[in-house]
């Protein structure tokens, strides 16, 4: 494979978006194709609006790329396996130029944006035993592959675009696509159940929850499965972080829910969103799920209606080992109701619909 690239074509569902091109020192620039900028979109809207302008991010938060193209890279486990691919191959990913990880993507990739030229390490699959996966990342987890003998192409082809943590499978169920989690070796064996549960809680409390099912499994209650919401109909939707679209990490916790409710008075084309957000945070915060950081909010782009919409809620789980919120309340860690209402008040939300909402999740929660 090619260690140097010095220019990518950024495509989104076949359209041409534009380029990056890597000059001197290293720095990275991206700039619209011009057919683009007459009928697209800006891909992120506060660093990105369409313009001719070459754009260069001179912060090194994300290796001198746009957040909106690191969220295109994967981290965690998927990161993991491409490390490990490439360290079969005599390759350190982590040494590797930014626009030469985004060669590597396949098209399971998340999001809508792909680049080219790729070199896709392997080809997407479709048949998968869960079971087997599930034994196989946990073999990597415990870094035992290497004396193992067991399809690690497989599990890489399945798995490589992930972010998060927990090892996860990209399949096909149907004509649907979905991300599949495992649990490690230290989740109880019904982490499975109890996500699938805590989104049901969620969904019921009146979220707009991802689709999601338990995939069946002989070795313990279930796989927790979430349909993939950045393809519908075969076709991709564009999807950008919160953190991605503020310019920074989500493995710094810097961010207030406040900067959420920001964002969404200024892109969102459904204000509706803040109230939504409103019922997000509050449920995280009387649920317990503190994994709350900027890269576990997204927004995504509506064709329809021309703008940006706050996307479906994903990764709901209890985190009762954090101590505080990943993004804060009001400025706190561990918020109270009044931190909750506060943040309401200087979003300037209704006081009177913000207090029914935090009853209601309160009455399904603890009753």
């Amino acid at each position: 494979m090619k260690t140097v690239v010095k220019k990518l074509i950024v495509k989104y569902n076949d359209r041409t978006v534009g380029y990056l091109v890597e000059f001197e020192n290293s720095k990275i620039a991206f700039q619209y194709e011009s057919e683009w900028i007459d009928n697209g979109f800006s891909i992120s809207p506060l660093s990105l609006p369409l313009s001719s302008k070459v754009f260069i991010n001179n912060k090194d938060t994300f290796s001198g790329l746009y957040g909106v193209f690191s969220d295109s890279l994967p981290d965690g486990w998927g990161e993991l396996l491409v490390s490990r691919m490439l360290s079969k191959k005599g390759i350190n990913y982590s040494k590797l130029p930014p626009l030469v990880k985004l060669t590597l993507i396949s098209n399971n990739g998340l999001g809508a944006l792909t680049y080219e030229p790729t070199q896709a390490l392997i080809q997407s699959m479709q048949n998968c035993d869960l079971d087997e996966l599930a034994r196989d990342a946990n073999l990597v987890l415990c870094d035992d592959s290497y004396s193992q003998d067991f399809d690690f192409d497989a599990l890489y082809a399945l798995g490589g675009s992930s972010g998060g943590a927990r090892p996860k499978a990209h399949i096909k169920d149907g004509a649907e696509h979905w991300i599949v989690k495992f649990p490690t070796s230290t989740d109880p064996q019904d982490i499975g159940l109890q996500e699938y549960l805590a989104n049901q809680l969620a969904k019921d409390c009146g979220i707009a929850v991802n689709e999601f099912k338990l995939f069946s499994s002989k070795n313990c209650v279930g796989y927790f499965g979430a349909k993939r919401f950045d393809i519908k109909n075969g076709k991709r939707i564009h999807m950008v972080s919160l953190s991605s679209l503020l310019e920074t990490t989500h493995r710094i916790p810097n961010l207030d829910y406040q900067h959420l409710f920001q964002l969404i008075q200024r892109i969102s084309v459904n204000q509706s969103d803040l109230y939504e957000g409103f019922s997000r945070m509050c449920f995280n915060v009387l649920f317990g799920n503190r994994d709350d950081h900027g890269k576990n909010f997204a927004f995504i782009y509506d064709d329809a209606k021309r703008g940006y919409r706050l996307s479906p809620a994903y990764d709901t789980t209890k985190t009762p080992r954090k101590k505080e919120h990943e993004m804060t309340v009001n400025g706190s860690g561990i918020p109270s109701d009044l931190d909750l209402l506060e943040v309401a008040k200087r979003m300037k939300l209704s006081r009177v619909e913000c207090e029914k909402i935090l009853s209601k999740l309160k009455e399904i929660l603890f009753t």
